[in-house]
Formats: structure tokens, sequence, C-alpha cells
């Protein structure tokens, strides 16, 4: 099996909110929608803490300093 991206996980978590959001499932098969939802969302979760810590060891100097700059949003000319 596969392992699962980021991207895949995103998709079917959104298939899920999807299928709940419509109402038409059966209670239990609902509830087991949920469970994977949660599982899903707690992935995700920890994909993105993952990619934080490794962006910060990137972006420390020799010395192992951080330097944050805010992201400008402004553009411009």
């Amino acid at each position: 099996m596969a392992k699962q991206t980021f991207e895949q996980a995103i998709k079917q978590l959104e298939q899920i909110v999807q299928e709940l959001e419509s109402g038409d499932l059966p209670l239990e098969q609902a509830m087991k929608k949920f469970e994977d939802g949660i599982q899903l969302s707690k992935f995700c979760s920890k994909k993105l803490d993952e990619t934080e810590k490794r962006i910060t060891l990137l972006i420390q100097d020799k010395d192992g300093n951080l330097s944050e700059t805010p992201f400008d949003t402004d553009v411009h000319d």
C-alpha cells in the first residue's frame, strides 16, 4: 500500500465532509465516516507540524539562531 500524501488526505477529508453534510447517510455509516475524518484530520495536522519543523530548521543561521520575518502580502511596485 502506498504512503498517503497530505494532498490525498485533504481530498478524502473534503469528500467525507460533503457526505456528512448531505445528511443522507445512516447513523452507523455517518459515525464511521466521522471517525475516518478525525483520523485524516490528525494525519494532516501531524504533517503540517512536521513541515513547520522542517522549515524552521531550514531558516536557522549557522549559529542556530532563527530569524522571523512577517510575510508581506502587500505588493509594492
